[in-house]
């Protein structure tokens, strides 16, 4: 009996430990919300922070934006989030690069009209100087 417990125990330690983060994988769950907040506030120091010069990033209608343009778009209202809510993530962790897909739903108010975005979103994220930047964005249709 006494075995048997140990056994379960054991087992269910193990698992946690195998389902737990990494400490990269929570470090880029971080990036990640920081930059949902940076696009919901148009926060153009943090979206700058956050992404890396080389950012290509791809929108579901197939419209590309480097990170000038990608950071002015929403620093200047042009893209505007009202909401903006991600689920169902998964990370992925190789070396310096991460590869982070999620839902994203958000209503908007582009250039003032309303509007709702539901999509996929694949992200690369790489490691620079310990933190880690958005460096390409695709954007696809549920």
């Amino acid at each position: 009996m006494k075995r048997n417990i140990f056994v379960i125990a054991l087992l269910v330690s193990f698992s946690a430990i195998v389902n737990a983060q990494s400490k990269d994988e929570k470090d880029v769950a971080d990036a990640v919300e920081f930059l949902r907040k940076a696009m919901l506030a148009g926060d153009r120091a943090a979206l700058e922070k956050i992404t890396a010069a080389q950012l290509t990033y791809g929108h579901s209608n197939g419209k590309l934006e480097d990170k000038a343009t990608f950071v002015e778009a929403l620093a200047s209202g042009k893209s505007d989030f009202v909401t903006l809510d991600l689920t169902e993530h998964s990370i992925t962790v190789v070396g310096n690069v991460a590869l982070v897909r999620h839902k994203l739903h958000g209503e908007t108010n582009d250039n003032g009209k309303p509007g709702v975005a539901n999509i996929g979103i694949f992200q690369v994220w790489t490691k620079e100087k310990g933190g880690w930047k958005l460096l390409g964005r695709q954007a696809f249709k549920l």
